[in-house]
C-alpha cells in the first residue's frame, strides 16, 4: 500500500506525513510531499514534472509518521519490531516550488521485493504573492482609511488568500477574537480563527473552540473590525511590525475577481463597536431566569439511581440546584435512546416515540419520564448530552445501522470529495468518535431530519435543554455541504448550525432554546449558552478560563460558564475548589462537572461532598452551601442585567475596558469584570493569598463584605483571608437595595 492525500486530514495545526504541505505551493518556497506505506514498501521515489518539462525523480526519506496531529513511529525499527508488519510507515521529501503559474504534476513509486506500487498522478498550480489594487477589499465603515499594500496569493487562475494590514497606534490594545484563553490584550501576538477541539491547555496553545474574526481596538479613538468570512483568517497583531495588524484570509475566487473579501470597521467605544457587530451578525436571545441557578453534572452519573442519589445529596446538604446535565444517558450508538431501553428497530430510520420503548426495571433508566417529572417537581431542569455524529466504530447494529442507512438515503450528511472528484459521506477525522457520519446541521432540512429523532425527549419525556457537545468534527477543505459550500467555507459554521438546530427543536416544543455548547463561531451569539471546554483542575486553568469568559463576552456571548475548578485530572485541592466556586457565583453560568473515571475509586466527582471526603476538609460543604445560596439571591439581579445586555449589547460579564476605555490601568488587572452595571468582581487566582489587589476605576465603590467605602481610580488590597469570599465591590449609588443580597442569613454569619 502507498497512499498520498494532497489535502491531508484537514487538521489545522499539524501536517500529515502523506499530504502536500503547504497545500497551495508558493513559488520559490519549500514544498513538502509525502506518503504513507505498508511494511512491504522498502523505498519510495517522487516522479515530478513541471508543465511539459522532463520528469525528475527524487528519493523520499523515511520519517516518523504523523496523521491527524498524532505521531506514530514508522521508521525506527529497533523500537517497534513486533509492530512493524502491521504498521504504516512514513516517507517525505522537500523540493523548491517552481515558478508562479506553472503546473506541477507528480506521483509516487513504492519499491518492494516484488512489483512496484504507484499512486495516481496529482497536479497543482503554483502561486505567488502579488500587489493588487484596493478594490480587492470591500471595506465598510469609516474607522480606517485606505489600506495600501494589499496583496493576493494568485496562481494565475485562482486567488487563494488575501493579505492586508490595519494600522495600530501607540497605546492601542487589541482584544476579542472570540473565546481566547491566553490573554485579554493580544497585541504582540499572532493567532487565527478556526474552530478546533483543543483538549485542555487551550491557553498554552492559543487554540479555541469558539473563534471569531472580530476584534476591538481600545485605547485611542476606539474602533473595531470584522473580517466577513467563515474561512480561516490569520492575525499578526503587531508581532512582526508593532504598528501594523496584518490579516491574512483564505479566499477562493478566479483571478482578477473584485472584491474578494468584506471587512467591516466600526468606530466608537467598545459597547458601540459590539452593538454594530451584533447588528450585523445576529443578537443574543434572552434565556429564562432558571439558567442562572446552579448546574450540576458528573460523567459517572450514568444511571437513574445515581442521578437521583446525587440530587438527594444536594437536598441533604441543603445546596440548591437548578439544573442537572446527564451526559452518559444514551446507548452512545443512536444518542436518542436511553441505555438498556428495549424497542423494535425502525428500519426506515423514522423517529421513535416514548410508547415505542420499554424500560426494564433492572436497567440503567427504569423510568426516564418519572425521573424527569420528579426533578421538575423539585424545581430542577434536565439537560441531555448530545454528539452530532452517527457512530460507526465499532460497526453499528440495530437502530444505529438503520439510522446510518436512512441518513445516506435521505441525503442529509456532509460529504467529502475524493481525489477523483467523486463524493462520499464524510467520515469524522478527529480522534473522538472516529469515522462517524456527520449530519449537515447547517442545512435546515437535514437538521430537522436529525432533531426529529430527539423530539420525543422534549415533548414526552420533558427534557428542558441539550448539552450540544462536540461541534468541532468538521475537518478539511474537501468537505462538501448540502448547499454546495466546501469545507474551507462551511466547517467553522457547523457548530453554529448545530446549536441553532437544537434551539429550533426546543422552541417548536414550547420550550426555551437552552443549548449548552463549547464550540461556536460568528453568529453563535444568538444560540444558547456556552462553557469553556475541557480543562484540568489547576490554578493556571482557572485563570485561562476567566480570560476565556471575558473575551467571549467582549464578542457578544452572554450566557457563559466553565467547569468550576476544572473537570479533569486529580481533584482540585480545597482552596482551589472553593476559590473557583466563589468566582463562579459571579459569572453568567454556574456549573460544575467531572470527567469519566471508569468508576474507579476513589471518586473524582467535583461534588462538594466528594471534595470534602477526599481531602478531609469538611468546611467545603458549608462554604459551597453559602455560595450557592448567595447565587440564588443574586438570580434576580443576573436576570435583569441579562435583559439589559440583550437590549443594549453591553456585556453581562463585562471587561473593565468597556466602561473605561481610556483608563490604562484596567489592562494591568485584566482578570476583573463588571457583572451587570453595578458589581465589580476580582477572583483570587493564586494559592495562599491573604490579600488581593483590586483596581477600582473612577467613581465611588463599596466593599460588599465589609461595607467600607472606597474612592475609584485606585488599587486596594482586599482582605481574602476567607477563601469563600471573592473580592466584590458595588457602585456606591447601587449599594442600597443590593446590600441584602450579600447579607448572609443569621444562621450562616460567622460567630
Amino acid at each position: 500500500m502507498i497512499r498520498h492525500r494532497p489535502l491531508g486530514s484537514g487538521h489545522p495545526y499539524a501536517h500529515d506525513t502523506e499530504q502536500r504541505s503547504p497545500v497551495q505551493p508558493v513559488a520559490g518556497e519549500s514544498l513538502r510531499l509525502g506518503v504513507r506505506t505498508s511494511a512491504e514498501v522498502t523505498a519510495v521515489d517522487l516522479e515530478c514534472q513541471i508543465d511539459d518539462g522532463p520528469v525528475t525523480t527524487v528519493a523520499l526519506a523515511p520519517v516518523t509518521r504523523s496523521s491527524r496531529g498524532q505521531s506514530t513511529d514508522g521508521g525506527h525499527l529497533a523500537s517497534a519490531q513486533a509492530r512493524q508488519a502491521r504498521q504504516a510507515g512514513g516517507w517525505q521529501t522537500e523540493i523548491t516550488a517552481p515558478a508562479a503559474g506553472s503546473t506541477l504534476r507528480y506521483r509516487f513509486v513504492g519499491h518492494t521485493a516484488g512489483e512496484d506500487q504507484r499512486t495516481r498522478h496529482y497536479t497543482c498550480r503554483v502561486a505567488t504573492w502579488r500587489d493588487t489594487a484596493g478594490d480587492v477589499l470591500d471595506l465598510a465603515g469609516a474607522a480606517v482609511g485606505s489600506l495600501p499594500g494589499t496583496q493576493v496569493l494568485d496562481d494565475g487562475e485562482r486567488v487563494h488568500q488575501v493579505r492586508f494590514a490595519l494600522p495600530l497606534a501607540p497605546g492601542e490594545h487589541v482584544t476579542g477574537f472570540g473565546e481566547r484563553y491566553d490573554a485579554l490584550d493580544h497585541r504582540g501576538a499572532s493567532l487565527d480563527s478556526v474552530v478546533f477541539e483543543q483538549y485542555k491547555s487551550q491557553g498554552a496553545h492559543r487554540r479555541t473552540y469558539l473563534p471569531m474574526p472580530f476584534a476591538h481596538v481600545v485605547g485611542g479613538a476606539g474602533w473595531g473590525f470584522h473580517v466577513q468570512t467563515s474561512r480561516r483568517v490569520w492575525f499578526d497583531i503587531g508581532e512582526a511590525s508593532p504598528d501594523r495588524l496584518t490579516i491574512t484570509a483564505e479566499v477562493d475566487a478566479p483571478s482578477r475577481t473584485t472584491p474578494l473579501l468584506g471587512v467591516a470597521t466600526y468606530a466608537g467605544e467598545p459597547a458601540a463597536v459590539l452593538d454594530a457587530f451584533l447588528t450585523e451578525v445576529g443578537r443574543p436571545t434572552e434565556l429564562p431566569d432558571w439558567v442562572f441557578r446552579l448546574w450540576a453534572s458528573g460523567n459517572e452519573w450514568n444511571t437513574q439511581a445515581e442521578v437521583e442519589r446525587q440530587l438527594a445529596l444536594h437536598r441533604e446538604h441543603r445546596i440548591p440546584v437548578g439544573n442537572v446535565v446527564i451526559e452518559a444517558w444514551s446507548d452512545e450508538q443512536t444518542f436518542t435512546a436511553f441505555r438498556d431501553a428495549e424497542y423494535e428497530v425502525h428500519e426506515d430510520g423514522r423517529p421513535m416515540r416514548l410508547v415505542d420503548f420499554t424500560f426494564p426495571a433492572d436497567g440503567a433508566w427504569p423510568d426516564p419520564k418519572g425521573m424527569v417529572d420528579s426533578l421538575h417537581a423539585q424545581d430542577v431542569r434536565v439537560h441531555l448530552w448530545q454528539i452530532p455524529l452517527i457512530k460507526m466504530r465499532p460497526h453499528p447494529v440495530g437502530q444505529a445501522k438503520a439510522d446510518a442507512r436512512a441518513a445516506i438515503e435521505a441525503d442529509v450528511l456532509v460529504q467529502e470529495e475524493a481525489p477523483d472528484g467523486t463524493l462520499r459521506p464524510y467520515r469524522n477525522r478527529g480522534w473522538w468518535f472516529p469515522l462517524g457520519l456527520m449530519p449537515d446541521l447547517t442545512d435546515e432540512r437535514a437538521a430537522d431530519w436529525w432533531t426529529a429523532k430527539r423530539r420525543y425527549l422534549v415533548e414526552e419525556v420533558g427534557i428542558d435543554g441539550f448539552k450540544t457537545d462536540g461541534g468541532e468534527h468538521a475537518w478539511g477543505s474537501d468537505l462538501v455541504y448540502l448547499d454546495g459550500r466546501r469545507g474551507d467555507e462551511g466547517n467553522n459554521t457547523f457548530a453554529t448550525g448545530y446549536a441553532a438546530a437544537y434551539g429550533r427543536l426546543l422552541e417548536s416544543c414550547g420550550k426555551a432554546p437552552v443549548t449548552f455548547s463549547r464550540a461556536g463561531f460568528t453568529g453563535s451569539q444568538a444560540h444558547g449558552a456556552f462553557w469553556a471546554g475541557d480543562e484540568n483542575s489547576t490554578w493556571e486553568a482557572f485563570r485561562w478560563s476567566m480570560l476565556a469568559g471575558l473575551s467571549a463576552a467582549a464578542c457578544g456571548i452572554v450566557y457563559w460558564g466553565w467547569d468550576i475548578a476544572g473537570f479533569s485530572g486529580p481533584i482540585p485541592e480545597p482552596e482551589l475548589y472553593v476559590r473557583a466556586m466563589a468566582a463562579s457565583v459571579f459569572v453568567p453560568i454556574m456549573q460544575y462537572h467531572s470527567e469519566f473515571n471508569h468508576h474507579r475509586t476513589p471518586s473524582v466527582d467535583r461534588t462538594p461532598w466528594n471534595i470534602a471526603e477526599r481531602t478531609g476538609d469538611s468546611r467545603v460543604i458549608s462554604e459551597v452551601r453559602a455560595l450557592v445560596e448567595l447565587r440564588e439571591r443574586l438570580v434576580p439581579y443576573l436576570a435583569a442585567s441579562a435583559r439589559q445586555t440583550v437590549a443594549t449589547s453591553r456585556p453581562l460579564m463585562r471587561p473593565l475596558y468597556f466602561d473605561h476605555p481610556g483608563d490604562r490601568n484596567v489592562w494591568e488587572h485584566p482578570v476583573q469584570w463588571l457583572l451587570g452595571d453595578d458589581l465589580l468582581v476580582a477572583p483570587v487566582l493564586e494559592p495562599g493569598a491573604r490579600t488581593w489587589p483590586v483596581y477600582l476605576p473612577e467613581g465611588a465603590w463599596v466593599d460588599v463584605w465589609s461595607g467600607q467605602a472606597h474612592d475609584g481610580a485606585a488599587t486596594v488590597d482586599a482582605d481574602v483571608t476567607r477563601r469563600d469570599r471573592v473580592p466584590v465591590f458595588v457602585r456606591e449609588a447601587a449599594w442600597e437595595g443590593i446590600d441584602e443580597v450579600f447579607s448572609a442569613p443569621a444562621a450562616e454569619r460567622p460567630v
